[in-house]
């Protein structure tokens, strides 16, 4: 019984790292439309309204990600948008490291430090997705393709 214990632990550990990084891209829009959602719910919209104005913000923060990232041409533009989402992935990888360790580990120091590791690979990986999203952009007028 205590084998199997710690096998469903072991999976369930895997499961919320895997959901994890596969979410991390939507930390933005997921944190702009329950910002939306709760500035709607205080004007009075209700409950109904409170998540579809939610969920109509986060896929227009989403949508608008990707159209700014495949329109946008300047390297250093494109980096900042990255940026944006990347940020907050990195920041709700931190908190869930942290979260995780924070029960196996009785030293401070060696929980901050694993929770910086999960940040920097849930921020790294939230990057390569964003940069997976983003369509190549078209070359300048006037270079010839090969």
């Amino acid at each position: 019984m205590i084998l199997l214990g710690i096998i469903l632990s072991v999976a369930a550990i895997g499961f919320v790292c895997w959901l994890l990084f596969t979410l991390a891209v939507f930390a933005l829009p997921f944190f702009a439309g329950v910002n939306v959602g709760i500035w709607a719910y205080q004007t009075g919209a209700g409950l109904l309204g409170t998540i579809l104005v939610g969920l109509a913000s986060a896929a227009l923060t989403l949508g608008l990600g990707q159209f700014l990232l495949s329109v946008v041409q300047p390297l250093w533009a494109r980096m900042l948008i990255a940026l944006a989402f990347v940020a907050p992935a990195a920041l709700a990888g931190y908190h869930a490291t942290h979260g995780i360790v924070k029960h196996t580990m009785p030293s401070e120091t060696w929980q901050v430090v694993f929770s910086i590791i999960g940040a920097i690979a849930v921020g790294a990986t939230a990057f390569m997705r964003v940069s997976a999203m983003a369509a190549a952009a078209p070359p300048p007028a006037g270079l010839a393709r090969a």
